[in-house]
């Protein structure tokens, strides 16, 4: 059961189920609809699935089924309006500077703040 707000749908993809619960709790929270998966094809799925695309997509960079920037590009182009926000936890400058490259909205290192990520969420 999802309820619609406008503008106000988050997708979190991270394969770690405490980062990802926290993240959808703590969204939830603020009043976000947020949706969930684990890894790429999931993400994937939800995404092709959803009536309504998400606006931000906080996505994990290492996942069980990606381990390279493909996943991110993937995503970009299948939310045109949104945007997406890559968290790692293995950034380099090199890494970081390619996923903006690529259209990250922006990259979020891991450990990071949920204050950090609320307001960038916002």
């Amino acid at each position: 059961a999802t309820h619609t707000t406008t503008g106000r749908r988050v997708l979190v993809v991270d394969d770690e189920l405490l980062v990802r619960w926290s993240l959808c709790e703590t969204l939830s929270d603020r009043g976000y609809t947020v949706l969930e998966a684990e890894d790429g094809k999931g993400a994937v799925r939800t995404l092709a699935d959803a009536t309504e695309l998400p606006d931000v997509v906080l996505l994990d960079f290492r996942l069980p089924d990606s381990k390279d920037l493909n996943l991110l590009e993937r995503i970009i182009s299948m939310v045109p309006e949104g945007r997406v926000i890559l968290m790692t936890a293995y950034g380099t400058p090199e890494l970081a500077n390619e996923a903006l490259e690529r259209g990250a909205f922006k990259v979020l290192y891991k450990p990071f703040e949920m204050q950090e990520v609320t307001s960038l969420v916002a």
